[in-house]
């Protein structure tokens, strides 16, 4: 009864709240800042890569710029990248890709927003660490009872969502891909998980910054080469797999079934749906990370922001979709038809892709040791930023409570996670969109302000 009730929930929220909100931020963004995505593009660029390094510099508190991204960029690439995309697929046909990639372009300009907002509204404390996230930009906007209440809401939302729910989910995910590619109990993959998220949870942020800043640019490096691979061995089909893309986009009751209404509605909201899961863009945390950057504007880190979203979507997210599509879409694909064979689901449809060329063994094993490192970067960022919210939240006092807390979540999240756990993560991932939007529209004047800013494109 309360899986069919958070069910009902999330179906309204999903296709209807949440395509219209997004949507209507990244458009309204994209509008008011006169195509920030598009004029500053090159700027951010240049800001992320331009001096790139591997070991930042120390501060007393905070991140370097690169670091922050990393950290973010840890956070959206996760399960949701090749997962999410997988169901995305599967459910809404090749065509929700190319809403994915819409809501990504959108989704530039809103975090860009949320970027400038987070670098606008954060505090300094005495003992020189950083303070930064929605929960300050909320109440920036909405002083009294009403900005707190939201900002609560916020809070509470983030730190089930992400900090407890969302890690069960990532590492089952892990736990999973792991047993059945190299067949290693989920209890050990359990135990590993806890030893070392907690030595890095331990180290708090600057040991958090060294390690994303060094994961995230290898992690993204193995999966790019190994799919590379794969569209090479299949370029003779990527233009078709290409223009299923676009076909399926506009058509998808010719590959998913049904009436033309309920297939484009599908299509549109897994999309929607799963390009937010994937990306972050409007979804407040993110926020988190970009706080605490060391730059001298806010527009600096808004413009590093963006292509957080870019590298997410366009490079990694589509590229996964590429291998999928060319592969299993294809006229010689087991899903070329539309019919999807028993034991074919968003869990393993990557994996038989990539199989498809590699090798059964060979691409499970593939897949897994790629999904081990996206999901378990997800999980150091998502822990920190339902941290930064309970401190908010109860005080400095409450991480270790916090901590604690988490690490069983992880835990318990190798050894199952039913479908309640993955519909209240998706519940709560959606409803921290709420407060997150209203704020960042309340203060669309601060973003507009900042999107002028003289600087090289």
């Amino acid at each position: 009864m309360i899986l069919s009730l958070v069910q009902k929930i999330n179906a309204g929220l999903s296709d209807y709240v949440l395509v219209f909100l997004l949507l209507g931020m990244g458009i309204w963004f994209t509008i008011r800042t006169r195509f920030v995505q598009i004029r500053y593009f090159k700027a951010g660029m240049k800001k992320t890569f331009g001096n790139l390094k591997l070991s930042g510099e120390k501060h007393a508190g905070g991140m370097t710029s690169f670091q922050a991204l990393t950290t973010a960029i840890a956070a959206q690439v996760g399960t949701g990248n090749i997962v999410g995309a997988s169901g995305a697929i599967l459910t809404g046909g090749p065509g929700a890709i190319f809403w994915m990639w819409i809501i990504a372009f959108l989704g530039m300009a809103t975090i860009y927003a949320e970027a400038v907002l987070a670098q606008t509204t954060r505090i300094k404390k005495e003992d020189g660490s950083i303070h930064g996230g929605p929960v300050y930009y909320i109440t920036t906007a909405f002083k009294g009872k009403g900005g707190q209440a939201l900002a609560h809401f916020f809070s509470v939302a983030i730190i089930l969502a992400l900090g407890f729910f969302g890690c069960m989910v990532q590492s089952n995910s892990i736990a999973a891909t792991a047993n059945q590619a190299f067949g290693i109990p989920t209890w050990v993959i359990g135990i590993l998980l806890v030893v070392i998220c907690g030595a890095i949870f331990i180290g708090g942020v600057k040991r958090l910054a060294s390690v994303t800043e060094k994961v995230v640019p290898i992690m993204a490096g193995i999966f790019l080469l190994g799919a590379i691979i794969v569209l090479i061995i299949r370029i003779q089909y990527l233009p078709a797999t290409f223009a299923m893309i676009f076909r399926y986009a506009f058509k998808p009751d010719a590959i998913i079934g049904g009436s033309f209404g309920y297939a484009i509605k599908t299509a549109i909201s897994q999309g929607a749906k799963r390009g937010l899961f994937s990306n972050e863009a409007g979804m407040g945390s993110t926020p988190h990370a970009h706080a605490l950057a060391h730059v001298d504007t806010p527009h600096d880190q808004g413009v590093v922001a963006m292509i957080g979203v870019f590298i997410d979507t366009f490079v990694v997210l589509t590229i996964n979709a590429l291998v999928i599509i060319s592969t299993l879409y294809t006229p010689d694909g087991i899903l070329a038809n539309g019919t999807i064979p028993e034991g074919i689901g968003k869990a393993n449809l990557a994996q038989t892709a990539f199989g498809t060329v590699m090798g059964t063994q060979l691409g499970a094993g593939f897949v897994a040791i790629c999904l081990f490192f996206f999901a378990f970067s997800t999980i150091l960022s998502w822990n920190f930023f339902g941290k930064i919210n309970m401190i908010w939240q109860f005080g400095e006092k409450s991480q270790t409570i916090y901590t604690l807390i988490a690490l069983v979540f992880i835990f318990m999240g190798t050894l199952t996670a039913s479908d309640l756990v993955w519909e209240l993560s998706d519940l709560f991932n959606q409803l921290m969109v709420l407060p997150n939007a209203i704020a960042i529209f309340a203060l669309t004047s601060i973003v507009v302000v900042s999107s002028k800013h003289k600087s090289n494109r």
